[in-house]
């Protein structure tokens, strides 16, 4: 008799957090069906009903990691503007014991993402989205007056362009800092990474990055 809805649903929560487990303390690189098997204390052959193939399991290990970092615990958000600009990037770095083994997975699936084409496309679609959630923050400081630039109806344009490479650059700064604070946690402490988005934001509200008209 096959195992009632309950009991399978349960069996997947518990594959799910055997995933996680491993990708937590091997990364992607120690990610295999026996590693998985191994901290579950079951058979190779059980998991082959959910992953027959290594990139089953790797797709899945990636659903596992989104799902994670969307339930991650946020900081309270402020209206808008670079303040809350400020606790989207505070969110995303290794402060916490928690945000740096996410972290740590994420940054051991790059490797992976960059050897497959689809996987390469997902991740793509990560970072838009990344900064699709940044842009209304610089929209609203824009209108606040927080950064230099015109709401003027013949700046729009301009405006938008602008918007937009400030948002790729929000984010190339906000990874480029992971990355280092997780390979260097003594030099990047918490209190560090923080007073180098205050610094970044700064530099924003003065005009220093780069944006279209900057950069000619």
């Amino acid at each position: 008799m096959p195992p009632a809805r309950g009991d399978r649903d349960a069996r997947r929560e518990d594959v799910s957090e055997a995933v996680w487990r491993t990708l937590a303390d091997k990364g992607f690189g120690g990610l295999t069906l026996r590693a998985v098997a191994a901290t579950m204390g079951v058979s190779t052959g059980m998991l082959m009903h959910y992953f027959p193939t290594k990139r089953a399991l790797v797709v899945h290990a990636l659903d596992v990691l989104e799902k994670r970092t969307a339930d991650r615990p946020r900081r309270d958000r402020p209206a808008e503007g670079l303040a809350a600009l400020r606790a989207t990037l505070l969110d995303i770095l290794p402060l916490t014991p928690d945000d740096t083994a996410r972290n740590r997975v994420w940054v051991s699936s790059w490797d992976l993402a960059l050897a497959d084409g689809e996987l390469g496309a997902d991740q793509a679609d990560r970072y838009t989205r990344m900064r699709s959630a940044i842009r209304p923050h610089l929209e609203a400081a824009r209108r606040l007056g927080e950064l230099p630039g015109s709401v003027d109806t013949d700046r729009a344009d301009t405006d938008r362009v602008g918007t937009d490479q400030l948002a790729a650059t929000a984010v190339a700064f906000v990874h480029g800092l992971v990355v280092q604070a997780l390979f260097d946690p003594e030099r990047f402490s918490p209190a560090v990474q923080t007073s180098m988005v205050d610094a970044f934001l700064r530099s924003l509200a003065a005009g220093g990055a780069c944006t279209p008209d900057a950069a000619e």
